[in-house]
């Protein structure tokens, strides 16, 4: 039932302050993703998204409040040791290994388990989710197109099996028929697994797959609450440029 899953909270972060030197980013931010729940964060270009998923990575320390992980703090942890924990990430522009075979780029997803895969290989699921990588296993990632490159992301964050995966505008410069793959694809992975999602993106479209929205504007969190209820007037407040 739903109400015993929105029991479940898979990330929680509660009174979260980042700088970058003197600058004051992230102001105060409480935030949580239930277990199976899709949330997105929404708001303009400047406002402190990417830097609030690169401090959940660990990619960015803050100066205090809490970040627990199924009710564990992993503030102190290092970013591979929150991958290793279920926290799969997918960065802003991709960050593929453009020398590598898609192959290759989807086995590095491996190195996120706790543990070691003694014969890797890539799981059938990922080709029903993403089935454009199955005819492209040996091409460089460098040469996929940049919808392509974000299946690949994708798919390589899927392969950790995350409990937890974190988007950064996974559709930004995407084309719309790529865009709803992924969506789909995405939408898929938390039906199917269960996977808890958090992503930042602008397409409206994707933002409405959502169960759960937050917005934020100069740092902080300045409305929330489920996306059937996203009005128009509170998205041009949050998304129109």
């Amino acid at each position: 039932t739903v109400n015993s899953q929105q029991l479940t909270i898979m990330l929680e972060v509660s009174n979260l302050n980042v700088y970058y030197g003197e600058s004051h980013i992230l102001r105060g931010v409480d935030l949580s993703v239930s277990a199976g729940q899709m949330v997105c964060l929404i708001g303009r270009n400047g406002v402190g998204k990417t830097t609030m998923l690169k401090t959940l990575m660990g990619l960015l320390q803050p100066r205090s409040g809490t970040i627990s992980f199924e009710g564990e703090s992993i503030v102190s942890k290092l970013t591979h040791q929150r991958a290793k924990m279920g926290i799969g990430y997918v960065p802003q522009g991709r960050e593929i290994i453009p020398q590598l075979t898609v192959k290759e780029n989807l086995l590095l997803g491996l190195e996120a388990k706790p543990t070691k895969t003694k014969n890797p290989e890539v799981s059938g699921e990922i080709f029903e989710l993403f089935p454009v990588l199955k005819t492209m296993l040996d091409r460089l990632g460098g040469d996929l197109s940049g919808g392509q490159q974000q299946q690949l992301a994708i798919a390589r964050a899927l392969m950790g099996d995350p409990k937890l995966l974190i988007l950064d505008e996974p559709t930004e410069g995407i084309q719309p028929s790529i865009i709803l793959d992924i969506e789909a694809a995405v939408r898929r992975v938390v039906a199917t697994r269960g996977i808890s999602v958090l992503l930042v993106e602008q397409h409206l479209h994707f933002v409405r797959q959502a169960d759960w929205y937050y917005a934020m504007q100069k740092g902080g969190i300045v409305a929330s609450g489920s996306t059937s209820e996203l009005s128009d007037e509170v998205i041009q407040r949050f998304l129109a440029v």
